[in-house]
């Protein structure tokens, strides 16, 4: 039988979708989102609760069908492709989903054999994931027996069995202890240097910083901004001067002409626009010395991607 024609999308793309759209009766989960990722590289998603990005993804995912709009992923269309499209992913969420009565060992090879590799291949898979995801020595272990670590390392090698070219990771780190959280951050880069594409939905916007080339924010169901972390960052502006001083009212009359302003979490810093570089920085310091106002300490603040989606959504995190 000859295989499957692929849809017709974005020349290129791992995931392409176009006006997707989700109602669940008058709610509008999803509202005409637009996403396109380009293979090997990972796309950040991110939004509050209820933004709509699991929805995103159990659409792409093939397990929710769309109200309106198309999307394909790895070429096959979402819609009237959908056995192409689950042989061609992975997909693996914020709960590990293994068997806890099976080792590790046995979890592998069975998504392998579900999956309809031949035996000897199911176990050859299963042993070189457990090595590349140091379980090797807990391979013949009960998964009840793992740490959450280990079993979200298990439930990762779980979704990468059968060789998927495109990986969905819903919310994969959460609840994990920043040392397995770095663990599971240095596989990824390493499925993606090897040309694995990734759509990564976080609650750690400092994971999406690192990991995602390109960021798309959803919030009510639409993108609210999307671009690189740098670039997204760039909207707030330039680099902030905060200026520690003593009293902030005679501060703030001395650099009136350079735009300052009170930090609202803080009653003794004075903030103001990094303008002209060192210049500002020069400028302002003779200012408040002039003034006979002491400097306690400066320091250079770039706006970060909490600052970002603080002001996208409103002050809602993920």
């Amino acid at each position: 039988m000859a295989p499957a024609a692929r849809s017709a999308g974005a020349s290129g793309s791992a995931i392409h979708a176009e006006g997707l759209a989700k109602h669940f009766g008058e709610v509008e989960a999803l509202r005409g989102v637009d996403l396109d990722v380009q293979p090997g590289t990972v796309l950040g998603l991110l939004g509050p609760n209820g933004a709509g990005k699991t929805t995103a993804v159990r659409i792409l995912t093939t397990t929710l069908q769309p109200s309106g709009g198309r999307a394909t992923v790895a070429g096959f269309d979402v819609v009237a492709q959908p056995h192409q499209v689950r042989s061609s992913i992975g997909l693996a969420g914020q709960f590990a989903a293994v068997d806890e009565n099976l080792t590790g060992r046995e979890n592998l090879t069975l998504v392998g054999r579900l999956t309809h590799l031949p035996k000897a291949v199911a176990r050859e898979r299963a042993a070189t994931l457990l090595d590349r995801f140091h379980l090797a020595d807990a391979a013949d272990r009960p998964a009840r027996t793992y740490s959450g670590g280990m079993r979200r390392r298990l439930d990762l090698a779980a979704a990468l069995v059968h060789r998927p070219g495109v990986l969905f990771l819903d919310e994969p780190t959460t609840g994990l202890d920043p040392a397995s959280r770095q663990d599971l951050w240095d596989i990824i880069e390493e499925l993606v240097a090897d040309r694995t594409t990734v759509l990564l939905t976080t609650q750690y916007l400092e994971e999406a910083d690192r990991l995602a080339h390109h960021i798309v924010v959803i919030d009510q169901g639409t993108v609210a901004a999307e671009g690189t972390a740098s670039q997204l960052k760039g909207r707030l502006g330039e680099t902030t001067i905060e200026i520690r001083v003593e009293h902030t009212e005679p501060a703030l009359a001395a650099l009136e002409a350079f735009g300052p302003h009170t930090d609202p979490g803080d009653p003794q810093v004075v903030r103001l626009p990094m303008g002209d570089g060192p210049e500002t920085l020069r400028a302002a310091l003779n200012t408040l010395d002039a003034a006979g106002i002491h400097a306690r300490r400066v320091d250079l603040v770039e706006p970060t991607l909490d600052d970002v989606f603080l002001t996208l959504t409103g002050g809602a995190r993920s």
